[in-house]
């Protein structure tokens, strides 16, 4: 192609398509008018900015599928793949934030992506409708990638995340190595066991606690839908039942309703584990009212979610899965950024 000949501007059409908004947002980002958030701003202009026929040198569009709602985790690991992309010329990185995250709500998002990506990185419930949906992209050769929570028997090429069976089962260990005699009352804040990475977090949990920890006695495990409120909610009623509840492992989303509940509760003292080194967790370690986050880099994993996608894309040799190192991060050790 010359230096003279240039591609066309794509149309609202494309871009709304494309993008996975309407076009009445399209126009409002276009148009530098309000009512449109920040992120979904500077999706909309990453997609403007791609050639509607995509020639030599031309960017490669890949998706995320991630849960929506209020999860510190979530949106932090969105900064990072928005930050991940702006330091490549190749790529461009579009985010799906769902409002809600029923396997039907993440099958439809994947199916309507497959006119127009070309490669899906997702975070999804392990069930038989969200396993069909990635299939199909697979099928109409689109590569996929899980993150954070794998997808079991789908044929994804490749997992980027943490062993979450070693990360219960290090909640585990801290927990009796914290509670003098290792004995007591032990409670369980499950997220959504329907995240198979969630699952795996309470079985490797139970499992040490059974082999090396028989005295601590898990005496509840309430799942709570990833809500802060719920979690506030379970955890009052758990303390109010057990004034000699030693310790709680939050497996998921929902740290901010334990840490209000130990608060008003005045309990402390009752062991916290949770995961994620987010703004939030920083301040409960700070202030003592959790003991310890089981962090997962979001920057590595959406490093290495983009890179394995775009050579997939490109149909380059066989990418292998990317396990995320797991830090357990205290008070005492907290890194200077997240």
């Amino acid at each position: 192609m010359g230096p003279g000949v240039k591609h066309a501007r794509p149309t609202i059409d494309e871009i709304a398509r494309r993008a996975g908004v309407s076009k009445a947002t399209v126009d409002r980002v276009l148009n530098d008018r309000p009512g449109v958030q920040e992120h979904t701003r500077a999706h909309v202009l990453a997609i403007a900015s791609i050639a509607p026929r995509q020639g030599e040198g031309a960017r490669i569009q890949l998706d995320f599928v991630l849960p929506g709602g209020a999860n510190a985790f979530m949106d932090d690991l969105e900064r990072q793949l928005e930050r991940q992309m702006q330091a490549r010329d190749d790529v461009v990185v579009v985010v799906h934030r769902l409002k809600g995250f029923s396997p039907e709500e993440i099958a439809a998002r994947l199916e309507a992506l497959q006119a127009t990506t070309r490669g899906v990185g997702v975070i999804g419930v392990d069930s038989p409708r969200v396993r069909e949906a990635v299939r199909r992209l697979i099928g109409a050769g689109v590569p996929v990638l899980t993150l954070v929570s794998d997808i079991s028997h789908a044929g994804r090429f490749s997992y980027v995340g943490i062993d979450n069976r070693a990360a219960g089962r290090l909640a585990g260990y801290l927990i009796g190595r914290f509670i003098p005699g290792a004995a007591g009352k032990v409670a369980l804040i499950a997220g959504s066991l329907a995240y198979r990475g969630h699952e795996e977090r309470e079985m490797g949990f139970r499992h040490v606690l059974q082999e090396s920890f028989p005295a601590l006695d898990i005496v509840a495990q309430r799942e709570i839908g990833e809500d802060a409120g719920r979690a506030y909610d379970e955890v009052s009623a758990l303390l109010a039942e057990h004034a000699d509840l030693r310790a709680i492992y939050c497996i998921g989303s929902g740290v901010e309703g334990v840490a209000r509940a130990l608060r008003e509760f005045h309990r402390e003292q009752t062991i916290f584990i949770g995961h994620d080194l987010t703004d939030d967790t920083r301040q409960f370690l700070l202030s003592g009212v959790m003991d310890a986050a089981i962090d997962q880099n979001s920057r590595v994993e959406a490093r290495e979610a983009i890179d394995r996608l775009a050579r997939a894309a490109r149909g380059e040799a066989a990418v292998s899965s990317a396990t995320i190192r797991i830090q357990a991060v205290f008070r005492e050790n907290m890194p200077a950024d997240i």
